[in-house]
């Protein structure tokens, strides 16, 4: 490989000379934008439109983890919807020969706007605009619930049937591979889950990690709005309310102490962002349903992104991290885990 790591610049222009010519404007160049545990984003420019190539992690074990065809198989099906989504451009097996990445890749248009991930940012905008910013990122959320599968082309995208019980098992083994240490709190909160799985009352497409810092913003002022959702990496079929239950858990993480200091958030009822029952309220209002329950959907938020930490820390323990921050994270397994398990105990609360 040449030009940036886990991509050949070069044979990334000769590719898209080959087969996107009406692109291609001379020499391209790119650079990372996002990296490390999820897939690698590269921003694309010379052509004559900006472009993002994703590609998986360096040295990534599991394909199925890291899908590329999955991922830009939702883009293009979303593409005619009321879901803002970024163009999809063409998905390649890079493999025999290895020519750009070595892998499978695929290429979408850089939608534009920024994403907002620390509260510094909020200066851009007034109270009412990051208000309106909040419950339109919770409408777009209804949006995408609402799409019919079948209709999209997305029919065969999952397996709705048991999915909250297969979602937990699947985490329960990511958590078993990962222990180093007792993590009593985490453990009582996967046994309360286990004992009380919700019955599904609706079905649909699953983001699997929606929430701010994974959308792009483009305005300011009063005028912030939504342009694209971003890494759909982890979209499938199953329970929408899994997605409301992830959106509630980052919304507050700054609330959780240590929390922002190890998943930053732009969120803050301060600065005018609304709060989580007032996104649980758009999003009712615009999907047209009466919201169930959300503490079982809330608590498993907190479990998952527990049990994701805690890998982390497995993997710092044993010296596999490169980069800063990592020997924070599995400070906050606990207390994330405490909070899911306030979350299943509390009464009449979403």
């Amino acid at each position: 490989m040449t030009g940036v790591p886990g991509l050949d610049v070069a044979g990334l222009t000769t590719w898209l000379t080959a087969a996107h010519p009406d692109l291609v404007a001379g020499p391209v160049t790119a650079e990372v934008i996002a990296g490390g545990r999820s897939n690698l984003t590269y921003a694309v420019d010379g052509g004559r439109m900006p472009l993002i190539l994703r590609r998986p992690p360096l040295g990534h074990v599991l394909s199925s983890a890291h899908d590329m065809r999955r991922e830009h198989r939702v883009i293009s099906a979303l593409a005619d919807t009321a879901v803002p989504v970024p163009r999809a451009i063409d998905v390649v097996d890079d493999t025999e020969p290895a020519i750009v990445t070595g892998t499978v890749f695929f290429v979408m248009e850089r939608a534009p706007g920024r994403v907002l991930a620390r509260r510094a940012q909020n200066a851009d905008y007034t109270a009412a605009g990051l208000r309106r910013l909040g419950l339109d990122l919770a409408r777009h959320l209804a949006d995408l619930h609402a799409v019919d599968p079948a209709e999209v082309g997305l029919a065969d995208f999952g397996r709705p049937d048991g999915y909250l019980a297969r979602q937990l098992s699947t985490w329960r083994r990511q958590l078993d591979a990962s222990r180093s240490r007792e993590t009593p709190q985490l453990d009582a909160l996967q046994a309360s889950l286990a004992d009380g799985i919700p019955r599904t009352i609706r079905s649909g497409i699953v983001h699997g990690d929606y929430r701010l810092d994974n959308a792009l913003v483009v305005g300011g002022g009063d005028e912030p709005r939504i342009s694209a959702i971003l890494d759909w990496e982890m979209a499938t079929l199953g329970d929408p309310f899994v997605d409301v239950g992830m959106l509630g858990m980052y919304w507050d993480i700054a609330a959780l102490p240590g929390g922002e200091g190890v998943v930053p958030s732009a969120v803050d009822p301060a600065a005018g962002y609304p709060g989580f029952d007032e996104l649980v309220e758009a999003y009712a209002e615009r999907a047209g349903i009466r919201v169930p329950d959300l503490r079982w959907y809330r608590a498993f938020a907190a479990y998952k992104l527990a049990v994701i930490l805690e890998g982390i820390h497995y993997r710092f323990q044993a010296g596999d991290t490169v980069g800063d921050g990592f020997d924070r994270m599995g400070a906050l397994v606990e207390p994330l885990a405490q909070a899911g398990l306030d979350t299943t105990r509390t009464h009449g609360v979403r």
